[in-house]
């Protein structure tokens, strides 16, 4: 008589569970983006922003430096004139008469 041997029963796994899905609060939509206007082209600055041309005069529009001479105009700051090389400030008149 001969006894018959059984295979070791293996234990059977349950099957692996979906996952679950996790429930995230709504977030608020985003407004559509909309076109961006174009920019304004800038004026370009040079040389022919410091004279008036005419026929056969040329018209300086800015005052020189006092203090450095002639080649060195001063910035328009609109209330002052203002030399970029030594720092020398003219105010302008007042329109109104108050100072």
């Amino acid at each position: 008589m001969s006894k018959k041997t059984e295979a070791p029963k293996k234990l059977e796994k349950a099957p692996p569970e979906p996952p679950k899905e996790e429930v995230k609060p709504e977030k608020p939509e985003k407004p559509e983006k909309t076109a961006k206007p174009e920019k304004k082209k800038k004026k370009e600055k040079g040389i022919f922003t410091l004279y008036k041309v005419e026929v056969d005069k040329v018209q300086r529009l800015r005052p020189t430096c006092e203090r450095c001479g002639t080649g060195y105009f001063m910035a328009d700051h609109g209330n002052r004139y203002t030399c970029g090389h030594c720092g020398f400030t003219r105010y302008k008149p007042a329109e109104n008469g108050h100072v």
